[in-house]
């Protein structure tokens, strides 16, 4: 079979089709009352970033539902939390600004997506609001909004993401051989096992 590489836009356009009028219209530039509903509604997302030659990065975020402070109708900051200190997305943020950002509610179809232009900051008045059991964030990334709006269900029926039936977290080895096995081959595997254990979720804010 000939491969066939799309060198185009006119010839995407030719195979997808145009995009529908809603599908065009429906892009927005300040916050709704629903966009706020669900962001206080959303305990996960995803942000995408970019350096400045174009290597990608996306990195997930996740916290009570709500994490996600609303500071205007144009504006949201997203806290971070004690992590593994690779800091690949923040790293590009420096170099440029551009993220992309999908939010989740667990058992919607239908995800929200953020399109801006973010900045990182150590300090900021409404830090406070963002503590969770005590502990402020070690950062936030504050996002200048460009663009906003919903994103229909098709991914998620298709893929049957939040159909319990469908789950098999069993398909691959637990965490700790996984990391010993790709990862970490010098580490014995009662240490990870150790690490990754009941105690570690008692981590998550220190």
């Amino acid at each position: 079979m000939t491969t066939h590489e799309i060198t185009s836009p006119e010839e995407l356009r030719d195979l997808l089709g145009a995009p529908t009028g809603r599908a065009l219209a429906k892009e927005r530039r300040t916050l709704h009352q629903r966009d706020r509903e669900w962001l206080a509604a959303s305990p996960f997302c995803l942000v995408a970033t970019a350096d400045a030659d174009g290597r990608c990065d996306v990195s997930p975020k996740g916290d009570p539902p709500g994490f996600t402070l609303v500071l205007d109708d144009t504006t949201i900051a997203i806290p971070e939390r004690p992590g593994n200190r690779r800091a690949d997305g923040y790293r590009n943020i420096l170099a440029n600004p551009h993220v992309g950002l999908i939010f989740l509610i667990p058992g919607r179809t239908d995800t929200l997506r953020i399109n801006g232009r973010a900045r990182l900051l150590r300090d900021a008045p409404w830090f406070a609001a963002m503590e969770v059991k005590g502990h402020r964030p070690v950062l936030a990334v504050e996002v200048a909004v460009e663009q906003i709006f919903y994103h229909c269900a098709k991914a998620f029926l298709r893929s049957e993401l939040w159909q319990p039936e469908t789950w098999q977290p069993d398909a691959l080895p637990p965490r700790p051989r996984l990391i010993k096995e790709v990862e970490a081959p010098a580490e014995s595997l009662a240490d990870l096992e150790r690490h990754y254990g009941p105690d570690y979720a008692k981590k998550l804010y220190v």
